[in-house]
């Protein structure tokens, strides 16, 4: 008898294990998602529900699928989260999404990560190595489905790949997409405004919230701010919890203040103040994080990470100019002894070979990243009057280090502008997206086209809005001519970076007139290139630029060196002779004067006993102004209002004077 005891004993506890595995298993569900927010997907959220509370998530992960009919992405996965470590709420909720959301989701996903519809998601037992990218629906080990759309046909294919019958439309009431899918209790969906972080119909523990209420302008060391924090409703006993403020490199040493936070009970505020330390250090510009600590359980976050830069009153200023301001012959080449010693006495096309035969050597040249052309830009486009900023292009001003462009977000952002656009090189993510730092590097040759993708000799730091305005166009007369208003500062620079690709590459070339943006290794327009290059000289911004970036990739810019070798390849001296000792076009220290400036009705020429010719150029690179004199000379000019160039030759030696008619 006892023997069949314990058998029956046996067969009770297995039926139960199997019973809890299927409870276990069944009890988290897919309660909610927004995937289409108004105006930018910068409100996205998914919600789980459990069926009981406080249930840890371990083991089950997330997997979206593209919903598409067709196509090697067709109903496959192109985001999967693992939910490790996470535990649903006394609700029995736990939310995921964007930095926006409020309150804030136990775990913050990228803004625009979710795709609008038609596609699906899918909650499953197992990891994110499960799912790789581009891995077929299955119903193998899934737990829970939803396939939406935002006023799209349905994804039937997904949905039989799923398991599921219905589609749901999110867009169903709303077409500004301003609701989001609901589970009902029943077990199917509805679409109506959006309930994050409760259940969806409105049952269960109402939390007290508690924000975060600080003036988020730009803050100097030095300077004291307050931080208040508060609940909707006042609380019952007194509420205690730590913030932070740490991020990265800012630290409890870099300010003081009390970060405990004591809410009496029957209040329902309280504020403290923040002291930043004002140091000698050159830290850089930082940006604090304010971080709610651990909160009781019937506390919510309704806003968190809020984020506060710190301005560093300490940095450097460089010695030379901006390419606003520039200064010449400060910075001097650190090309090595003999560097060009090749190209002596060459012309044409040998030229031009031995040109690549030095900045493409495969035995010496590195071909780096382009994760690695962040941390070159922040110090070859450093602004020479504050070095925890970079200096942008096209928008000729500087802007902070900090704010590099992390998300799809560009307003108020840097980014990285290649000169020579990716689709027209042929070279679109050619390189991996992670630095990996100076030290690791591949072999590269002429022939090695991807390379182009991370190569900082045509990359610069940029206005977001503003690179993106630029495109992939030709530069020139009838291509891009920058911002309007701005003093066309950059065009050598870009004259210079596109002669180095049409050479360091065999793939590239730059030609004549305006032609299509989609043609692929073909960038124009040389003649206007030619003239950027005369107008806007090198100066000691670039020459710096040259210098940091040989010391990663182990090349030059060799027109950057020797501005006037683009003449000898591409312009008026091709067929000469090359010698770098006759090469010099800038004579602005033999004492040629332009006065006055800011001038009016004429400009008075000084300096010059030799015959000699003026052209005056507008800052789109048209010529308006053609002379030929002899000596001083007055120059009577009719002219608008703006900035404009003047190209003095003389004895085969050329002068840029950039002049503002009143």
């Amino acid at each position: 008898m006892l023997s069949k005891f314990f058998l029956k004993m046996k067969n009770t506890f297995t039926l139960l294990i199997s019973l809890l595995t299927y409870f276990s298993y069944g009890q988290v569900v897919i309660n909610e998602l927004d995937c289409d927010t108004p105006s930018t997907d910068d409100k996205e959220f998914i919600e789980l529900k459990s069926t009981t509370p406080l249930f840890p998530l371990d083991g089950y992960v997330l997997v979206f699928f593209n919903g598409n009919p067709t196509g090697s992405t067709a109903n496959s996965s192109y985001l999967t989260i693992n939910l490790n470590g996470l535990t649903t709420d006394v609700n029995g909720i736990i939310l995921i999404g964007n930095t926006l959301i409020s309150p804030v989701p136990e775990k913050i996903i990228s803004d625009n990560l979710i795709q609008n519809g038609p596609d699906g998601v899918g909650l499953y037992l197992g990891s994110t190595s499960d799912f790789p990218l581009n891995t077929l629906a299955t119903k193998v080990n899934l737990i829970d489905a939803l396939v939406y759309d935002t006023i799209d046909i349905d994804a039937t294919v997904l949905m039989g790949l799923l398991g599921v019958t219905t589609q749901y439309d999110e867009g169903q009431n709303n077409l500004q997409m301003t609701q989001s899918i609901q589970r009902k209790n029943d077990g199917t969906y509805e679409t109506k405004a959006p309930t994050p972080g409760a259940n969806n119909d409105g049952s269960g523990i109402i939390f007290n919230g508690i924000t975060i209420t600080t003036n988020t302008a730009d803050k100097n060391e030095g300077d004291s701010f307050p931080i208040t924090f508060t609940t909707q409703t006042n609380v019952t006993s007194d509420l205690t919890f730590s913030f932070s403020l740490n991020n990265s490199t800012f630290t409890t040493a870099d300010f003081t203040g009390n970060t405990i936070i004591t809410i009496p009970s029957g209040s329902k505020s309280f504020t403290t103040t923040i002291t930043l330390t004002d140091d000698i250090l050159d830290e850089g510009d930082e940006v604090l994080k304010i971080r709610f600590g651990t909160i009781p359980a019937t506390y919510n976050r309704l806003n968190d990470n809020i984020l506060v830069r710190v301005i560093d009153n300490d940095y450097v200023v460089a010695p030379y100019g901006t390419p606003l301001n520039p200064t010449y012959g400060i910075v001097s080449s650190t090309s090595p002894t003999g560097y060009y010693d090749a190209l002596e006495g060459l012309s044409g096309a040998a030229l031009k070979q031995a040109v690549q035969n030095i900045i493409a050597d495969p035995a010496v040249v590195h071909a780096q990243n382009y994760g690695d052309i962040i941390d070159i830009l922040k110090k070859a486009d450093q602004n020479p009057k504050n070095s925890n900023q970079v200096w942008l292009m096209y928008v000729e001003k500087p802007r902070s280090k900090l704010d590099f462009q992390e998300t799809g977000i560009n307003t108020g952002k840097w980014n990285r502008e290649h000169i020579y656009p990716q689709s027209r090189g042929g070279y679109t993510d050619g390189t991996s997206s992670t630095a990996d730092g100076i030290n690791i590097w591949l072999p590269t040759n002429a022939d090695d086209i991807l390379a182009g993708h991370g190569d900082a000799h045509h990359i610069r730091a940029e206005d977001g809005a503003e690179n993106s305005l630029r495109n992939n166009n030709d530069y020139g007369l009838t291509g891009y001519n920058g911002p309007v208003g701005t003093m066309g500062s950059w065009k050598g620079d870009v004259a210079r970076s596109v002669f180095y690709m049409a050479v360091r590459y065999n793939a590239l070339s730059v030609v004549n007139g305006d032609i299509p943006d989609t043609t692929v290794g073909q960038l124009g327009d040389l003649a206007s290139l030619l003239l950027w290059n005369s107008l806007d000289p090198s100066d000691d911004f670039e020459m710096n630029r040259n210098n940091y970036i040989y010391t990663w990739q182990v090349n030059r810019n060799p027109f950057i060196d020797y501005p006037d070798l683009a003449n000898y390849i591409w312009g008026a001296k091709v067929g000469q002779a090359w010698h770098s000792n006759l090469s010099t076009t800038n004579f602005i220290n033999l004492g040629i004067n332009l006065y006055p400036n800011p001038a009016k009705k004429s400009i008075t020429i000084s300096g010059l006993n030799e015959k000699a010719k003026i052209e005056i150029y507008n800052t789109i690179g048209a010529k308006v102004v053609e002379k030929t004199f002899t000596g001083e000379t007055k120059i009577d000019i009719d002219l608008p209002s703006g900035i404009y160039f003047a190209k003095i030759n003389s004895e085969d030696k050329t002068v840029v004077k950039k002049i503002l008619i009143e």
